[in-house]
């Protein structure tokens, strides 16, 4: 039984990240401002969760307390922020280097952590955390030729790991929320977004068309709706070492299809920086050890875990 839960929960997360890793493209080609784009994927998406989380019986009084419901808001307030950073940032620097500079995340919430919960960086930790500011260099040296506007590339790199930054605060935040019904999470997530963002919506600058309205609204329902029932049934199954090691199937996709979909061609140097961000960031996710313990760096409680 354990086994096939294992392998149940592998097949939803690598579904889930080969979801994610298609909503570039869909904000892309949606061609829509990026807080259009967030208050309506919030929509579809807070529509979709509603009718998942009705089925399962979660929309009842007693299913959150206040202290929950508070904390749910303000990390839906660093997701939605995080989703208009980020989407600014498709059309700045490209879906690939974006994306490259947004999984940067993981050591934002080890710089989050030893702050919040004076959790330890170990000396492994410092040593990827390196690694990745290389990393960083190399992709931010070159503009690429596709989809970078002139004099806006740094500007979508700042984007992207302002998103990463949020995205950390998020992580946090869910933290405190062990024990809550994850897809209830998310619902009020994706409402509070669309409240939050309607009144800086043109709504009559909404698509007209068919075409966009498709894009935008797979984000909702498959891209949010779908994803988010396929990611959080797949941690519940998951020890947490293969939801980490699968996790990197999101940028993968994400700079192929880039590539694929827009022509997308990056210089020997941006590849290199992106690898480097990608290989640091599974050193930290699957506590890749580079240095012996003894020669940790000790920092808050004994008992943090080491890399």
């Amino acid at each position: 039984m354990a086994n096939q839960e294992i392998r149940r929960g592998a097949l939803e997360m690598t579904v889930a990240m080969l979801i994610s890793g298609t909503v570039g493209w869909l904000v892309v080609k949606s061609g829509e401002p990026p807080v259009a784009v967030v208050f309506v994927r919030c929509v579809f998406g807070a529509i979709t969760l509603a009718l998942i989380c009705a089925w399962l019986g979660l929309l009842r009084r007693d299913a959150l307390s206040w202290r929950i419901a508070g904390l749910a808001v303000a990390g839906g307030a660093a997701v939605v922020a995080n989703w208009i950073l980020l989407f600014a940032a498709y059309s700045r620097a490209s879906i690939s280097m974006a994306t490259a500079a947004y999984n940067t995340q993981p050591f934002m919430l080890v710089a989050l952590g030893a702050l919040v919960f004076r959790e330890r960086i170990t000396a492994s930790i410092a040593v990827w955390l390196a690694a990745a500011f290389v990393g960083l260099v190399f992709v931010v040296r070159v503009e690429p030729a596709v989809l970078a506007v002139p004099g806006q590339y740094l500007e979508g790199i700042t984007y992207a790991l302002g998103a990463a930054f949020f995205y950390a605060i998020a992580s946090i935040v869910t933290k405190q929320l062990k024990g809550t019904a994850p897809h209830l999470i998310a619902l009020i997530q994706v409402t509070l977004g669309a409240l939050a963002l309607a009144p800086f919506v043109d709504f009559h600058a909404l698509p007209r068309t068919a075409g966009p309205w498709a894009d935008l609204a797979t984000l909702g329902i498959v891209n949010t709706g779908l994803m988010y029932v396929l990611l959080y049934g797949a941690i519940q199954r998951l020890p947490t070492a293969m939801t980490g090691a699968l996790s990197f199937i999101y940028p993968v996709v994400a700079i192929v299809v880039d590539h694929v979909a827009f022509g997308q061609t990056l210089a020997w140097v941006q590849l290199l920086g992106a690898a480097l961000i990608l290989v640091a960031a599974a050193g930290v996710n699957l506590g890749w050890r580079v240095v012996p313990r003894r020669a940790s760096l000790p920092r808050g409680s004994s008992h943090a875990s080491e890399i």
